[in-house]
């Protein structure tokens, strides 16, 4: 992999993982498109991390408030939610590991799996605002919707924080739970992903760093900016790209 094939890798990560359109599937789809071929999933890893620093950048004080509130009852129920939120995703993923990674080469199945995400954006348009609160029901929901969104297509911020509003949480809610959600599952799979590989010289060279910091970076202004759009209720709109691409992909 070269150092642009790394950048454009990095700037598509940072777009699309915060967008509700699969940073997964679009990685498999531009690696396809530049000819980039590396075995599994250790690259889509890499560049995860640097979203998953944008993150912590972003709610920073979220994370800090949480910390220093750790004997308010209220702030001790949140981090229960949010370890029933991440379950889900730790046993499927653990359990179908070989299965999930498979689908990584599967670019049919992307985009299958795109479909399916932008369905499932698109009947947020008939959601009423509510503004229900976290129950620990909500959580597993939510936490089984992040487990599906291993599969590469589906959207991983698009179905937690679809799920979310289907339940009744108002938008900026579900996106914060939505976000920082994604901490553990990003962090345990990163750190799965360098204890197991044997060959570090596929990540851990000048293109990997290139594509850490560019997801990073890109992470950061796009994340900013879909905060924003979420509260505007139009999530929906994404829906139609998906399922172009999607159609796109499978006749690619």
């Amino acid at each position: 992999m070269s150092i642009f094939e790394a950048f454009i890798l990095g700037v598509v990560q940072g777009l699309t993982e915060f967008l509700p359109i699969s940073s997964s599937g679009h990685l498999v789809i531009f690696q396809s498109i530049l000819g980039v071929k590396i075995s599994g999933n250790q690259f889509e890893i890499l560049v995860h991390l640097g979203t998953l620093m944008s993150v912590i950048l972003v709610f920073r004080d979220e994370i800090k408030n949480i910390l220093i509130s750790l004997n308010s009852k209220q702030t001790r129920n949140f981090i229960l939610y949010i370890i029933l939120g991440t379950a889900p995703a730790v046993i499927i993923g653990i359990g179908f590991k070989d299965f999930f990674m498979e689908l990584f080469d599967d670019q049919y199945a992307v985009g299958i799996a795109l479909i399916f995400t932008g369905v499932f954006l698109i009947i947020t348009f008939f959601i009423k605002a509510s503004d229900e609160p976290y129950s620990f029901k909500n959580s597993f929901l939510i936490g089984l919707a992040q487990a599906l969104a291993i599969i590469p297509g589906i959207s991983r911020s698009g179905m937690t924080i679809s799920t979310a509003l289907i339940l009744g949480i108002s938008p900026k809610r579900a996106a914060r739970f939505s976000f920082i959600l994604a901490i553990p599952v990003i962090s345990g799979a990163t750190l799965i992903t360098f204890t197991e590989t044997n060959d570090y010289s596929q990540i851990l060279n000048l293109p990997g760093f290139v594509g850490l910091l560019t997801s990073f970076f890109v992470g950061y202004i796009s994340l900013k900016w879909l905060l924003k759009w979420i509260e505007s209720g139009k999530l929906y709109l994404f829906g139609s790209y998906c399922i172009v691409i999607g159609l796109i992909t499978i006749n690619f």
